[in-house]
Protein backbone atom coordinates (compact mmCIF):
# COMPACT_ATOMS: atom_id res chain seq x y z
CA UNK A 1 0.00 0.00 0.00
CA UNK A 2 1.18 3.51 -0.85
CA UNK A 3 0.67 5.94 2.03
CA UNK A 4 0.49 9.70 1.50
CA UNK A 5 0.78 12.05 4.46
CA UNK A 6 -0.71 15.53 4.50
CA UNK A 7 -3.30 14.32 2.02
CA UNK A 8 -5.72 17.18 2.65
CA UNK A 9 -3.09 19.87 2.10
CA UNK A 10 -2.39 21.78 -1.09
CA UNK A 11 0.33 19.46 -2.38
CA UNK A 12 -0.71 16.18 -0.77
CA UNK A 13 -4.28 16.36 -2.00
CA UNK A 14 -3.12 16.82 -5.57
CA UNK A 15 -0.64 13.94 -5.26
CA UNK A 16 -3.46 11.64 -4.15
CA UNK A 17 -5.69 12.70 -7.06
CA UNK A 18 -2.89 12.07 -9.52
CA UNK A 19 -1.98 8.73 -7.94
CA UNK A 20 -5.57 7.51 -8.15
CA UNK A 21 -5.36 7.94 -11.91
CA UNK A 22 -2.51 5.42 -11.92
CA UNK A 23 -3.23 2.81 -9.25
CA UNK A 24 -6.43 1.31 -7.75
CA UNK A 25 -7.88 3.11 -4.74
CA UNK A 26 -7.44 0.05 -2.53
CA UNK A 27 -3.68 0.40 -2.94
CA UNK A 28 -3.69 3.95 -1.57
CA UNK A 29 -3.84 5.08 2.04
CA UNK A 30 -3.67 8.54 3.52
CA UNK A 31 -2.40 9.76 6.86
CA UNK A 32 -4.15 12.96 7.94
CA UNK A 33 -4.51 14.84 11.20
CA UNK A 34 -8.27 15.22 10.70
CA UNK A 35 -9.84 12.19 8.98
CA UNK A 36 -13.11 14.06 8.67
CA UNK A 37 -11.55 16.29 6.04
CA UNK A 38 -10.74 13.19 3.95
CA UNK A 39 -14.27 11.76 3.90
CA UNK A 40 -14.42 12.03 0.12
CA UNK A 41 -11.29 9.93 -0.21
CA UNK A 42 -12.72 7.28 2.10
CA UNK A 43 -15.86 7.13 -0.05
CA UNK A 44 -13.69 6.54 -3.13
CA UNK A 45 -12.07 3.49 -1.51
CA UNK A 46 -8.88 5.09 -0.16
CA UNK A 47 -7.86 3.97 3.33
CA UNK A 48 -8.06 6.98 5.64
CA UNK A 49 -6.37 6.94 9.05
CA UNK A 50 -5.37 9.60 11.51
CA UNK A 51 -1.66 10.33 11.57
CA UNK A 52 0.19 13.15 13.30
CA UNK A 53 3.95 13.72 13.11
CA UNK A 54 3.93 14.64 16.82
CA UNK A 55 2.19 11.37 17.79
CA UNK A 56 4.27 8.29 16.87
CA UNK A 57 1.50 5.91 17.91
CA UNK A 58 -0.89 7.41 15.39
CA UNK A 59 1.71 7.01 12.64
CA UNK A 60 2.20 3.34 13.45
CA UNK A 61 -1.48 2.77 12.69
CA UNK A 62 -1.57 5.13 9.71
CA UNK A 63 1.47 3.48 8.08
CA UNK A 64 0.43 -0.12 8.76
CA UNK A 65 1.01 -2.31 5.70
CA UNK A 66 2.89 0.39 3.82
CA UNK A 67 5.14 -0.49 0.92
CA UNK A 68 5.91 3.19 0.26
CA UNK A 69 5.33 6.26 2.41
CA UNK A 70 5.41 9.79 1.05
CA UNK A 71 6.22 12.28 3.80
CA UNK A 72 5.09 15.80 2.98
CA UNK A 73 7.32 18.27 4.82
CA UNK A 74 5.84 19.76 7.99
CA UNK A 75 4.67 23.33 8.38
CA UNK A 76 7.42 24.02 10.88
CA UNK A 77 11.06 25.10 10.95
CA UNK A 78 14.19 24.35 12.91
CA UNK A 79 14.35 21.63 15.52
CA UNK A 80 10.56 21.16 15.45
CA UNK A 81 10.60 20.40 11.74
CA UNK A 82 13.42 17.88 11.98
CA UNK A 83 11.85 16.16 15.00
CA UNK A 84 8.54 15.74 13.15
CA UNK A 85 10.20 14.51 9.97
CA UNK A 86 12.43 12.09 11.88
CA UNK A 87 9.42 10.69 13.73
CA UNK A 88 7.61 10.07 10.43
CA UNK A 89 10.67 8.52 8.78
CA UNK A 90 11.28 6.20 11.73
CA UNK A 91 7.60 5.20 11.81
CA UNK A 92 7.68 4.36 8.11
CA UNK A 93 10.76 2.19 8.61
CA UNK A 94 9.20 0.42 11.58
CA UNK A 95 6.04 -0.21 9.55
CA UNK A 96 8.14 -2.09 7.01
CA UNK A 97 7.98 0.42 4.16
CA UNK A 98 10.33 -0.54 1.36
CA UNK A 99 10.81 3.09 0.30
CA UNK A 100 10.30 6.48 1.94
CA UNK A 101 9.77 9.58 -0.17
CA UNK A 102 10.09 13.13 1.14
CA UNK A 103 9.11 16.49 -0.34
CA UNK A 104 12.37 18.38 -0.14
CA UNK A 105 13.56 21.42 -2.10
CA UNK A 106 15.99 21.95 -4.94
CA UNK A 107 17.99 24.36 -2.71
CA UNK A 108 18.23 22.07 0.32
CA UNK A 109 21.56 22.69 2.01
CA UNK A 110 23.03 23.22 5.48
CA UNK A 111 24.37 26.69 4.71
CA UNK A 112 21.31 28.18 3.04
CA UNK A 113 20.22 31.70 3.95
CA UNK A 114 16.57 30.59 3.90
CA UNK A 115 15.60 28.82 7.12
CA UNK A 116 13.63 25.86 5.69
CA UNK A 117 16.53 24.74 3.48
CA UNK A 118 18.83 23.52 6.29
CA UNK A 119 15.78 21.70 7.69
CA UNK A 120 15.38 19.86 4.39
CA UNK A 121 19.08 19.03 4.34
CA UNK A 122 18.95 17.67 7.90
CA UNK A 123 15.92 15.57 7.01
CA UNK A 124 17.74 14.14 4.01
CA UNK A 125 20.64 13.18 6.28
CA UNK A 126 18.21 11.39 8.58
CA UNK A 127 16.74 9.58 5.59
CA UNK A 128 20.19 8.53 4.42
CA UNK A 129 20.95 7.09 7.85
CA UNK A 130 17.61 5.33 8.27
CA UNK A 131 18.62 2.17 6.43
CA UNK A 132 15.51 2.30 4.23
CA UNK A 133 15.75 3.13 0.51
CA UNK A 134 14.52 6.68 -0.02
CA UNK A 135 13.75 9.29 -2.61
CA UNK A 136 14.08 12.96 -1.75
CA UNK A 137 11.99 15.00 -4.17
CA UNK A 138 14.05 18.13 -4.84
CA UNK A 139 11.07 20.30 -5.73
CA UNK A 140 11.40 23.73 -7.29
CA UNK A 141 10.18 26.78 -5.40
CA UNK A 142 6.37 26.77 -5.34
CA UNK A 143 5.07 29.25 -7.90
CA UNK A 144 2.02 29.87 -5.71
CA UNK A 145 4.33 32.01 -3.56
CA UNK A 146 4.58 34.71 -6.22
CA UNK A 147 1.07 36.20 -5.90
CA UNK A 148 1.77 36.71 -2.19
CA UNK A 149 4.85 38.80 -3.06
CA UNK A 150 2.97 41.24 -5.29
CA UNK A 151 1.50 43.40 -2.55
CA UNK A 152 -0.37 46.32 -4.16
CA UNK A 153 1.63 46.12 -7.39
CA UNK A 154 -1.43 45.98 -9.65
CA UNK A 155 -3.00 48.97 -7.90
CA UNK A 156 0.10 51.17 -7.48
CA UNK A 157 2.16 50.08 -10.48
CA UNK A 158 5.09 49.23 -8.19
CA UNK A 159 6.25 45.76 -7.18
CA UNK A 160 8.05 46.63 -3.95
CA UNK A 161 10.27 44.00 -2.33
CA UNK A 162 13.88 43.47 -1.20
CA UNK A 163 16.58 42.73 -3.76
CA UNK A 164 16.16 39.21 -5.07
CA UNK A 165 17.50 36.83 -7.72
CA UNK A 166 16.29 34.23 -10.22
CA UNK A 167 13.96 31.55 -8.85
CA UNK A 168 12.80 28.34 -10.54
CA UNK A 169 9.10 28.96 -9.85
CA UNK A 170 7.30 25.61 -10.25
CA UNK A 171 3.60 24.74 -10.08
CA UNK A 172 2.16 22.58 -7.30
CA UNK A 173 0.16 20.65 -9.91
CA UNK A 174 3.28 19.70 -11.87
CA UNK A 175 5.15 18.59 -8.76
CA UNK A 176 2.16 16.57 -7.56
CA UNK A 177 1.92 14.79 -10.90
CA UNK A 178 5.64 14.03 -10.85
CA UNK A 179 5.40 12.61 -7.32
CA UNK A 180 2.50 10.37 -8.37
CA UNK A 181 4.42 9.15 -11.40
CA UNK A 182 7.36 8.20 -9.19
CA UNK A 183 5.14 6.54 -6.58
CA UNK A 184 3.37 4.52 -9.26
CA UNK A 185 6.71 3.15 -10.40
CA UNK A 186 6.85 5.03 -13.68
CA UNK A 187 10.03 6.81 -12.60
CA UNK A 188 12.63 5.63 -10.08
CA UNK A 189 15.19 7.67 -8.17
CA UNK A 190 17.44 6.59 -5.32
CA UNK A 191 18.43 9.36 -2.95
CA UNK A 192 17.92 12.97 -3.97
CA UNK A 193 16.37 13.56 -7.37
CA UNK A 194 17.78 16.07 -9.83
CA UNK A 195 16.04 19.47 -9.48
CA UNK A 196 12.33 19.08 -10.25
CA UNK A 197 11.74 22.54 -11.66
CA UNK A 198 10.23 24.53 -14.45
CA UNK A 199 12.83 25.24 -17.16
CA UNK A 200 13.21 28.97 -16.43
CA UNK A 201 14.33 30.95 -13.40
CA UNK A 202 12.73 34.39 -13.10
CA UNK A 203 13.37 37.28 -10.73
CA UNK A 204 10.86 39.89 -9.61
CA UNK A 205 11.85 42.24 -12.41
CA UNK A 206 10.74 39.48 -14.79
CA UNK A 207 7.56 39.11 -12.76
CA UNK A 208 6.87 42.84 -13.06
CA UNK A 209 7.27 42.48 -16.83
CA UNK A 210 4.78 39.61 -16.90
CA UNK A 211 2.31 41.63 -14.84
CA UNK A 212 2.68 44.51 -17.28
CA UNK A 213 1.92 42.24 -20.23
CA UNK A 214 -1.00 40.49 -18.56
CA UNK A 215 -2.69 43.50 -16.98
CA UNK A 216 -1.99 46.11 -19.62
CA UNK A 217 -0.71 48.42 -16.87
CA UNK A 218 2.95 49.21 -16.42
CA UNK A 219 4.37 47.64 -13.26
CA UNK A 220 7.83 48.77 -12.14
CA UNK A 221 10.13 46.72 -9.94
CA UNK A 222 11.14 48.79 -6.88
CA UNK A 223 13.86 47.46 -4.59
CA UNK A 224 13.17 48.09 -0.90
CA UNK A 225 15.73 48.00 1.92
CA UNK A 226 15.74 44.68 3.76
CA UNK A 227 15.11 46.14 7.20
CA UNK A 228 12.43 48.50 5.91
CA UNK A 229 10.58 45.61 4.28
CA UNK A 230 10.76 43.41 7.38
CA UNK A 231 9.64 46.30 9.58
CA UNK A 232 6.64 46.80 7.31
CA UNK A 233 5.60 43.19 7.79
CA UNK A 234 6.01 43.43 11.54
CA UNK A 235 3.97 46.62 11.52
CA UNK A 236 1.16 44.70 9.85
CA UNK A 237 1.15 42.05 12.56
CA UNK A 238 3.57 39.48 11.17
CA UNK A 239 5.65 37.97 14.02
CA UNK A 240 9.27 39.12 13.93
CA UNK A 241 10.61 35.60 13.56
CA UNK A 242 8.44 34.92 10.52
CA UNK A 243 9.32 38.28 8.98
CA UNK A 244 13.01 37.47 9.29
CA UNK A 245 12.46 34.01 7.82
CA UNK A 246 10.69 35.53 4.80
CA UNK A 247 13.50 38.05 4.41
CA UNK A 248 15.88 35.11 4.26
CA UNK A 249 14.09 33.95 1.11
CA UNK A 250 15.17 37.13 -0.69
CA UNK A 251 18.73 36.91 0.64
CA UNK A 252 18.99 33.31 -0.53
CA UNK A 253 17.53 34.19 -3.93
CA UNK A 254 20.07 36.94 -4.56
CA UNK A 255 22.75 34.49 -3.46
CA UNK A 256 21.68 32.28 -6.38
CA UNK A 257 20.29 29.45 -4.26
CA UNK A 258 17.05 29.06 -6.22
CA UNK A 259 18.38 29.67 -9.73
CA UNK A 260 19.09 26.03 -10.60
CA UNK A 261 16.77 24.48 -13.17
CA UNK A 262 16.64 21.09 -14.85
CA UNK A 263 14.87 18.98 -17.45
CA UNK A 264 13.87 16.11 -15.14
CA UNK A 265 10.40 17.43 -14.27
CA UNK A 266 9.35 17.91 -17.88
CA UNK A 267 10.83 14.51 -18.76
CA UNK A 268 8.72 12.84 -16.07
CA UNK A 269 5.58 14.72 -17.12
CA UNK A 270 6.12 14.14 -20.82
CA UNK A 271 5.07 17.73 -21.45
CA UNK A 272 6.10 21.31 -20.81
CA UNK A 273 5.96 22.53 -17.22
CA UNK A 274 3.35 25.12 -16.32
CA UNK A 275 4.82 28.59 -16.90
CA UNK A 276 4.63 31.26 -14.21
CA UNK A 277 2.64 33.36 -16.67
CA UNK A 278 -0.28 30.92 -16.36
CA UNK A 279 -0.30 31.21 -12.57
CA UNK A 280 -0.08 34.99 -12.67
CA UNK A 281 -3.05 35.16 -15.02
CA UNK A 282 -5.21 34.07 -12.12
CA UNK A 283 -3.91 36.95 -10.00
CA UNK A 284 -4.49 39.67 -12.60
Amino acid sequence: MIIITGATGRLGSQIVRQLLQRVPADRVGVSVRDPGRAAGLAESGVRVRRGDYTDPGSLAAAFEGATQVLIVSADATGAAALAQHATAIDAAREAGARRVLYTSHQAAGPDSLFEPMPDHAATERHLAGSGTPFTSLRNGFYAATVPHLLGQALQTGELRAPADGPVSWTAHADLAEAAAIILAGEGRFDGATPPLTAPDALDLKDVAGLLTELSGRTVHRVVVDDDEWAAGLIGHGVPEGRANMLLGMFRAARNGEFATTGATLESLLGRAATPLRSILQEAV
